[in-house]
C-alpha cells in the first residue's frame, strides 16, 4: 500500500514535461522583456527626436508653428579656361570656389534643344545642374558650357530646416544614415518584442487579437483613402 501510495503521490511524466516547458517560457520571457529594454534604450534621443519632428510635420499648418525663414544668397561667376569642360573638373572647381567641404553630390547635364517660346521655337542651350546639400545648407547652381558662366543659389535654412533635414537624411553622410537606420530597425524590433511579450503575458488573447486586427484594417484603410 505504501508502494503504491508513493507512485501515485510522485508527479507524473506530463506534469513534470509541463513544469520544464513553463520554465523555458519563464526563461524566453525574461530575456524577452530585456531585449525589449535594450532596444528602447539605444537611440532614445534620436527615437524621441524623430517622433516629435514627425508630429510637427503632420501638423505644422495646424499648429502655425512660427520658424525661421530660411537665407538666400544669389551669385554669378565665371569658370576659367583652365577648367576641365567636365561635370567633375567643373564641380570640383565650384565647391573650392564656393569654399563647400565636399564635392556636389549629383550634376545633371541638359543637352541643347528646341523649347516652345509663346508661338515661336528657340534653341536652348546646353545646361548642368549641380546640388550640394547639407542639413545645414543647400546650393543649386546652373552651368551654361557655352558661356561658361554659373548661376549658385544657396539656402541657409533655419533650426526647423535643419530638424527636418536630420529627420530625412537630407544630405547627411553615411554613419548618420547608419544610426538612423538602425533605429529604425530597433522600431520594428520593438513593436515585434512588443507584440510576443503581450501575448506571453497577457491572457485576453481575443480581445489582443481585435484590437491587433483593427489596427491594421484601420491603416491600411487610412492609407487606401490617403494614396
Amino acid at each position: 500500500m505504501d508502494s503504491v501510495s508513493a507512485v501515485a503521490a510522485s508527479p507524473s511524466v506530463a506534469e513534470h514535461a509541463r513544469r520544464h516547458a513553463g520554465a523555458r517560457r519563464g526563461v524566453f520571457l525574461k530575456w524577452l522583456r530585456k531585449t525589449h529594454g535594450w532596444l528602447g534604450l539605444w537611440g532614445a534621443i534620436l527615437g524621441f527626436m524623430f517622433g516629435l519632428s514627425g508630429i510637427l510635420q503632420n501638423h505644422r499648418a495646424v499648429l502655425k508653428i512660427n520658424t525661421p525663414a530660411p537665407v538666400v544668397t544669389n551669385v554669378r561667376v565665371q569658370v576659367p579656361a583652365s577648367v576641365p569642360q567636365t561635370p567633375e573638373g567643373v564641380s570640383a572647381w565650384l565647391s573650392q570656389e564656393l569654399g563647400l567641404p565636399h564635392p556636389f553630390e549629383r550634376v545633371t547635364r541638359t543637352p541643347s534643344q528646341p523649347v516652345a517660346w509663346g508661338d515661336r521655337t528657340v534653341r536652348q542651350p546646353e545646361r548642368w545642374q549641380m546640388v550640394f546639400r547639407t542639413p545645414t545648407d543647400m546650393v543649386q547652381a546652373e552651368y551654361w558650357p557655352d558661356s561658361r558662366q554659373i548661376s549658385a543659389r544657396r539656402m541657409v535654412p533655419g533650426w526647423w530646416g535643419v530638424v527636418e533635414n536630420l529627420h530625412k537624411a537630407n544630405g547627411t553622410g553615411v554613419a548618420w544614415v547608419l544610426l538612423s537606420d538602425s533605429i529604425a530597425g530597433c522600431m520594428i524590433l520593438l513593436s515585434l518584442t512588443g507584440l510576443l511579450l503581450w501575448t506571453g503575458l497577457e491572457r485576453r488573447k481575443l480581445v489582443g487579437a481585435t484590437v491587433f486586427v483593427a489596427s491594421v484594417v484601420a491603416t491600411l484603410a487610412v492609407t487606401a483613402v490617403t494614396i
